[in-house]
């Protein structure tokens, strides 16, 4: 069992209990520290509190975070886009709304559990709740990714995303008019300390990120962006581009409210090419814009 403990500062002063744990852990739900709170497992100056407990200044939290039991991660009949696939890798364009790997709240469903019905074998170096994941998008962005299915396709592969062989690129409309008709973007990323589930630009316990954008299409609020990655941080598209104050559309953790007919942010990742493991040819996939986001497009044209 691990044992977490903070101080509480001014700045959070006022915060309920239970709000303010459930930010300190990248998955941890509100439902599941209320839960805590209930058997004691989170104390306030080593004393038991409700969940609605409002924190002072100077506080001592402590959470005892119990050993998570993990379920077997299973295979499911689950629909892919299947792009391209032989021996060695498996293409997919992934749909909007499916979690690319298993992890707390979400073992079933994913794109590991279709793949595990679809594939025969998949190559185990991220282990078992991650078979074949070489990189992956977030659960509501769409489109390309690459999963290995043995570890030697996976070693050239995850080589190749270090030497930036490997090429990503996005589409992507964000709030307000970009000024520049392209950009680098260049500004280390790291888990913000306020909110764990969210990134953040920091100097603090970051990793260098760099994105490359360029101005498709402008609009009366917003614009059309093509962003190629040259590294690979969680988030960092959605990051970078709140950085700079063009929040993507329809982004819920980092956007602004939406106002737009989107279920998510409109990002999409259009372009993915890498040279085989096997054949060391080069590979390029292209993934059309999902019928979300050119509608969205179409009534923006309409408005400017």
């Amino acid at each position: 069992m691990e044992v977490m403990q903070w101080i509480i500062t001014t700045d959070e002063e006022g915060s309920r209990i239970d709000q303010f744990v459930t930010k300190q852990g990248e998955d941890w739900s509100r439902s599941m520290v209320q839960q805590w709170i209930k058997e004691g497992q989170v104390l306030v100056n080593n004393k038991t509190v409700k969940s609605n407990y409002k924190l002072n200044a100077e506080d001592e939290v402590e959470v005892s975070v119990p050993e998570a039991v993990e379920p077997d991660i299973l295979p499911e009949n689950i629909p892919l886009q299947v792009v391209y696939e032989d021996a060695d890798v498996i293409v997919i364009n992934k749909e909007r709304g499916i979690v690319v790997h298993p992890a707390p709240g979400h073992y079933s469903g994913t794109l590991v559990n279709a793949l595990m019905y679809h594939c025969n074998d998949l190559s185990g170096i991220n282990g078992e709740k991650r078979p074949g994941i070489v990189h992956r998008i977030d659960k509501d962005t769409t489109g390309l990714l690459v999963a290995a299915k043995h570890d030697k396709a996976h070693e050239q592969l995850s080589r190749q995303l270090q030497d930036k062989s490997m090429k990503r690129e996005y589409a992507a409309i964000v709030h307000g008019v970009v000024e520049h008709d392209k950009g680098t973007i260049d500004a280390p990323i790291g888990r913000d300390e306020r909110d764990r589930q969210k990134m953040k630009v920091t100097q603090r316990n970051a990793k260098d990120a760099v994105t490359h954008f360029d101005v498709l299409e402008r609009f009366a609020h917003y614009t059309y962006i093509h962003c190629e990655l040259e590294t690979g941080r969680t988030h960092q598209i959605r990051v970078h581009m709140k950085y700079i104050n063009h929040v993507i559309a329809g982004d819920p953790k980092y956007g602004k409210k939406n106002t737009l007919p989107i279920d998510g942010q409109a990002l999409h990742a259009h372009t993915l090419s890498f040279i085989h493991p096997m054949t060391q040819e080069r590979m390029t996939f292209k993934a059309p814009l999902p019928e979300e986001m050119e509608s969205l497009l179409e009534s923006l044209r309409k408005i400017t």
